[in-house]
């Protein structure tokens, strides 16, 4: 039996500065060809023996192969203009210029599969992959073919099993999709964002996860946060929904949030991560701090089905910042789990 209260991240890390400038999403690559190739691998080395230090029992690759967590993977398939985007609002937060649906969308040949092996003969740990959610790809591009959210969701469902079909294939443990967009559209969410989603995992034997937060620690994502008052309810409309679904894991914001935590208890049967670090800031928690967090999600979540996790990607961040945070949720986690025992 695994040990309890084991410990991940919800997917992305900070890439050294020789890889891409620091602190900004869809950082352009400092390097071109089979020099940068060797430095991704390099990158992700690098982020795996942070994270096997740190006491992460399921590690990712830090998504350090990868410009942005939706784009990269798009930018693979047929169908999508990159040439001419057009300005569209994202999550209803900031505005940015988006890759254009010109035609039916199609996936050539396997984008991550080369990379999940990589990350695969790199460790001994059970490895995560993660994959955009089709809902949120959706909402990261300009659709000017299908002309509808729900069938443009479908076929991007579609492409993603088989990417993450070959992905497991390649030894992934975990699976998770990210779908921040199902904290913003909850009538979506219901008619056709589960429906979408479970697409996407049908007939994977690894374990399924999906990611739902309030976003990366950016100004956009911070401002629209206090608009959201004292109490963060936005889960309570999808995690019903979710716990009656086929995925296994629900990835959730828990640490210096509003989100009531009881609102976990409506995942009952599903593996919670439970998020115990803020990536929205650069001050890093003690090891009782996240120790805390998780504590108080026991109250509503049995322990053997808690993983201590991060509130979301902590690619914006610094590299010390980060694995200092790092370090603080194995601590922490490792300090809950010596209580228990």
């Amino acid at each position: 039996m695994p040990a309890l209260l084991q410990t991940t991240i919800a997917g992305s890390l900070p890439k050294p500065e020789w890889l891409a400038a620091p602190g900004q999403l869809w950082a352009p690559w400092l390097l071109a060809g089979e020099a940068l190739a060797e430095a991704k691998r390099d990158a992700v080395r690098l982020v795996l023996f942070d994270q096997e230090r740190a006491g992460i029992d399921i590690v990712t690759d830090g998504e350090q192969t990868r410009r942005h967590f939706v784009t990269t993977l798009i930018e693979s398939l047929e169908g999508v203009d990159f040439e001419h985007k057009k300005t569209v609002r994202i999550r209803n937060r900031y505005d940015a210029a988006v890759p254009v649906v010109v035609g039916p969308v199609a996936r050539r040949h396997p984008v991550f599969a080369d990379d999940a092996a990589f990350l695969r003969g790199q460790t001994a740990r059970r490895i995560k992959y993660t994959l955009p959610g089709p809902m949120t790809m959706v909402d990261t591009l300009y659709d000017a073919h299908y002309k509808s959210r729900e069938k443009l969701a479908i076929a991007f469902a579609e492409i993603l099993n088989d990417e993450a079909r070959a992905i497991e294939a390649a030894g992934a443990d975990v699976i998770q999709f990210d779908e921040p967009a199902f904290n913003v559209y909850f009538d979506e969410v219901r008619d056709w964002g589960i429906a979408a989603l479970e697409r996407a995992a049908q007939g994977l034997k690894c374990t399924t996860a999906v990611h739902i937060c309030y976003g990366y620690g950016i100004k956009a994502n911070i401002e629209w946060k206090k608009t959201l008052g004292s109490e963060w309810r936005q889960y309570e409309n999808t995690f019903p929904l979710l716990a009656r679904s086929r995925i296994g894991q629900i990835s959730l914001e828990c640490a210096n949030s509003h989100v009531p935590l009881e609102l976990i208890g409506l995942l009952k049967g599903k593996d919670v991560l439970v998020g115990a670090i803020d990536v929205a800031t650069d001050r890093v928690e003690s090891p009782e701090e996240v120790a805390a967090t998780i504590r108080a999600a026991m109250k509503y979540v049995p322990a053997e089905r808690i993983y201590p996790c991060t509130n979301c990607g902590m690619v914006p961040l610094s590299r010390e910042i980060a694995r200092g945070k790092l370090k603080a949720l194995g601590a922490g986690a490792a300090l809950v789990r010596r209580e228990l025992s």
